[in-house]
């Protein structure tokens, strides 16, 4: 009997569903997780796209980082079947369907993919118009590989079209290859070729290790005529590029030419190196072509035991039952630092900050929590989803991350909630990209809060309620009620602090703080929509809890700030009676008070 227990518990364990990584949420499609990072760095906007499974203690991530073509989006860069109405560029690269059939191949490695895109849609344009690109692109990609840093992942550079800018970006800021780059694609986009910089450090990256591979992929465009004119320079097409890219490389590495598939085939003794270049009688466009025919496939399997095995390069689809009839992209996620293992707790800063003028506190705070120094617990937002009446009367679905708990400064062993004038809170928020509640919003929380505290309050004394000292007294008192409550840490918690609010009145008030909430167990609030502080004003009752600024709005992504000031949208979010003029605090410093 003990032993079918014991089977028996096994076999339920091994049914568990697995758990997303942090920050990232289920697709409901394909056993896939995503993230979304925006403005990390400004003009960024990545999707990062990973199975639920193959995160283990010694499994091994393979990590693509797939710069987007000129003028696509994430969304149409993925891919989805289409339907009446949709674009037709979801239908003409599907790099999700793609990857799913990858997954299915590739059995040694996790396979993760990042699809970076910028504001300008075009990496030669934001190369162009970016002095700094070269520190802008390193911090692209470390922003994602610190994500999988247990995983030590591999890393390969992939793109099409204009892609093929970043990933030559990326490479003019190293003097050498990283180690870690293990695969290296240009799908149609290497435009940027040039011999003498690029080459010397392919050659040196290639000879560094057998597990190197270069993949290149280009059709004859220089013979295209379109509207009337050259679709390229003479020397400024892929076809030309490639074509120095292969005269360069057959000097440290013999190619071997065949022609197969209306294709020629350039590969080096070992396989590192494949150059597969399309003619073109026809004069015909095959740009994104490379890409649809199972080009995504063959750039990640070439050189490999799997190469052309399940799938043919230029032949027909082998990923179509991997076609999704929707896509899922979630909210961003807030751009909150890493914290640094090594930051200050939570008890030695509010030690440190207890005798500085509000002035300096102030910025202390901000240091603090713009650089991460915030528990991990905070940082991992809850969903909350309601159905709300527009102004005109309309029902809509919304859907919203808000922070579980008062922001706090600390570790999650060791930190306390932290009070803030609005201004050292708006700075924050424009940061992380995040906004400050509305009195509706924080009635919501309340609602569906899973721990509700007696709000505990002190009678003033003096300035006492003001003072550092009381913040931490404060904090330790609603540790002990949730202890007692038995709640953990990361449970949606409500009744504990006044929300510093966002409301048409700061725009009649900028000198001014708006306040509201402090819920009794029977919903009721002690604190009504208030601004009869001047804006510097700060005690221990004061609360700050972020909401991601990006929600779902029937299934799409809105801006908080723009449903604010719309007309009608704004009643979904606000109970008020008009749009709010100014959604946010000003962001001038606080004077030098004692």
């Amino acid at each position: 009997m003990k032993y079918l227990i014991f089977i028996c518990l096994i076999f339920t364990i091994t049914l568990l569903p697995a758990q997303p990584l942090p920050g990232f949420k289920p697709s409901g499609l394909f056993d896939e997780q995503q993230m979304v990072i925006e403005d990390s760095p400004p003009g960024a906007r990545i999707l990062i796209n990973a199975p639920l499974s193959g995160f283990s203690d010694g499994d091994r991530v393979l990590l693509v980082i797939y710069a987007l073509p000129n003028g696509n989006t994430i969304e149409q860069t993925f891919g989805k079947r289409l339907h009446g109405g949709d674009d037709w560029h979801y239908d003409i690269q599907h790099i999700g369907a793609q990857t799913r059939f990858l997954r299915k191949v590739i059995k040694d490695r996790t396979l993760v993919v990042a699809y970076v895109e910028n504001n300008l849609m075009s990496w030669p344009a934001w190369k162009a118009a970016t002095p700094d690109y070269r520190e802008r692109v390193k911090e692209m990609v470390e922003c994602i590989t610190e994500i999988f840093a247990p995983w030590k992942p591999e890393l390969v550079l992939n793109g099409h079209s204009g892609g093929g800018r970043f990933i030559f970006s990326y490479l003019d800021t190293y003097p050498e290859i990283p180690p870690e780059v293990t695969r290296i694609a240009f799908l149609d986009s290497n435009y940027g070729w040039e011999d003498d910089v690029y080459g010397p450090k392919l050659t040196h990256w290639l000879r560094s290790g057998r597990e190197r591979f270069l993949c290149t992929l280009a059709y004859n465009d220089s013979v295209v005529v379109y509207n009337g004119k050259p679709l390229v320079s003479p020397t400024g097409g892929t076809w030309y590029r490639t074509g120095m890219m292969r005269a360069y490389l057959e000097g440290p590495f013999r190619l071997k030419e065949r022609r197969r598939d209306s294709l020629v085939w350039y590969t080096s003794g070992d396989r590192q190196i494949q150059i597969v270049m399309k003619p073109n009688p026809g004069g015909k466009i095959y740009h994104t072509r490379q890409v649809e025919y199972n080009g995504f496939i063959h750039s990640m399997l070439s050189g490999t035991r799997d190469e052309q095995r399940g799938y043919r390069y230029f032949g027909d689809r082998a990923y179509s039952e991997f076609i999704s009839d929707t896509l899922v992209i979630p909210i961003r996620r807030l751009n909150v630092p890493s914290r640094d293992p090594d930051a200050e707790t939570g008890s030695a800063f509010m030690a440190r900050i207890s005798d500085l003028p509000l002035a300096e506190r102030e910025e202390e705070i901000f240091r603090a929590a713009a650089s991460g120094n915030i528990p991990q617990f905070i940082r991992k937002t809850v969903t909350l989803s309601g159905e709300f009446d527009a102004a005109e009367g309309n029902s809509h679905i919304l859907e919203y991350e808000v922070m579980p708990d008062y922001l706090a400064i600390g570790s999650d062993d060791d930190f306390c909630r932290i009070p803030m004038n609005p201004r050292t809170a708006q700075r924050l928020a424009d940061l992380y990209g995040a906004s400050l509640l509305t009195a509706k919003l924080s009635d919501h929380i309340w609602l569906h809060a899973d721990v509700k505290l007696d709000p505990f309050f002190y009678k003033p004394v003096g300035n006492a309620n003001e003072l550092v000292m009381k913040f931490a007294e404060h904090n330790a008192q609603i540790e002990k009620q949730r202890a007692e409550a038995g709640a953990r840490h990361g449970q949606l918690v409500a009744g504990i602090k006044k929300d510093v609010i966002i409301s048409s009145r700061i725009a009649e008030r900028t000198d001014r703080v708006v306040i509201y909430g402090w819920h009794r167990p029977d919903g009721s609030h002690i604190q009504p929509v208030y601004n009869g502080h001047v804006w510097w004003y700060v005690d221990y009752s004061h609360g700050i809890r972020f909401m991601n600024r990006q929600v779902l709005l029937d299934g799409r992504p809105a801006d908080v700030r723009e449903m604010l000031r719309d007309p009608v949208l704004f009643r979904i979010l606000s109970n008020e009676d008009l749009p709010l003029g100014m959604p946010f605090y000003p962001v001038e410093q606080a004077p030098d008070r004692n």
